[in-house]
This record gives C-alpha cells, sequence and structure tokens, in this order.
C-alpha cells in the first residue's frame, strides 16, 4: 500500500472513530476511487497515481461548486468547498502563477506559437502540481499579449 494511501486510510480510521460522519464519507469515497483506479490500472498503484486520484477528486468538487453556485446554493458549494480543503491536506504544494508564467513565456520564445503547441510543451513540467484550466488561461493571456 503506498504511504499516502496508507495516511488516507488511518484518517479514515480516526474519522470513523470520532464519528465525523462527512469526513468518513469523503475519506471512503476517496478510497474507492483509488480502488477502482488500481483495477483499472491492473497493477500496484504508486503515491503518484493516488495523488492523481485525489487530484481528480478535487477537480469533480470544483466543477459542483460552480453549478451550485450558479444554482444558488449557497449551502451544497459550502459543503463541497470544506470537502475541497480537506483533500488538499493530502496532495503536494501546486506550482505559482508565477512558476507556470515563466515556463510559458519559455515555451512561446522557443517557438510555440499557438495555444496547443504551448500546452504540449509547458503541461508535462506541471503534471500532477497545476491544473490545465490554469495553465491554459496564462498561455491564452501570454500569447494575446504577444499578439
Amino acid at each position: 500500500m503506498p504511504p499516502l494511501l496508507a495516511r488516507v486510510q488511518g484518517d479514515l480510521n480516526a474519522a470513523r472513530k470520532s464519528q465525523d460522519k462527512a469526513r468518513v464519507l469523503l475519506l471512503g469515497t476517496i478510497i474507492a476511487d483509488v480502488k477502482n483506479r488500481e483495477i483499472e490500472a491492473a497493477r500496484e498503484l504508486t503515491d503518484a497515481d493516488v495523488t492523481e486520484v485525489i487530484r481528480r477528486g478535487i477537480k469533480r468538487r470544483r466543477e459542483s461548486i460552480e453549478m451550485y453556485d450558479a444554482g444558488a446554493r449557497a449551502d451544497l458549494a459550502a459543503i463541497e468547498r470544506g470537502e475541497v480543503e480537506a483533500l488538499a491536506a493530502y496532495v503536494p504544494a501546486g506550482a505559482s502563477a508565477d512558476e507556470i508564467r515563466a515556463a510559458v513565456v519559455a515555451a512561446i520564445e522557443g517557438g510555440a506559437a499557438n495555444v496547443g503547441a504551448v500546452m504540449g510543451k509547458v503541461m508535462p513540467q506541471f503534471k500532477g502540481r497545476a491544473e490545465g484550466g490554469t495553465i491554459n488561461g496564462i498561455v491564452r493571456e501570454e500569447l494575446g499579449k504577444r499578439a
């Protein structure tokens, strides 16, 4: 069992003992997602794989927050925000906007002239540390300055 998954499992057990139903549900869902990913991969998962599953869970919840905000459901959006914060504790800190911007500028100066080319050069550098939407926004901003 990867150390990160063991940590999540330990936190799940602690949440069960303290009868924190919301946290039990959240962590149980993440562990189920990890086990499903392990079945799909047909191999033992690494910490990087577990981190990716957690990041997907965070992304899914952020999308839900947007929908709940659009639907004027602040109560449900607040629950999702709490879950995002709880899951964020399990993933390493993301890349800063300045770090992403520097890589984007370097890719543009290296000859990448459109969004796809720049994204192709920059995304592998930030795999697991930044969301594609964030990087895409910075790429479009930087390309807009040069147009």
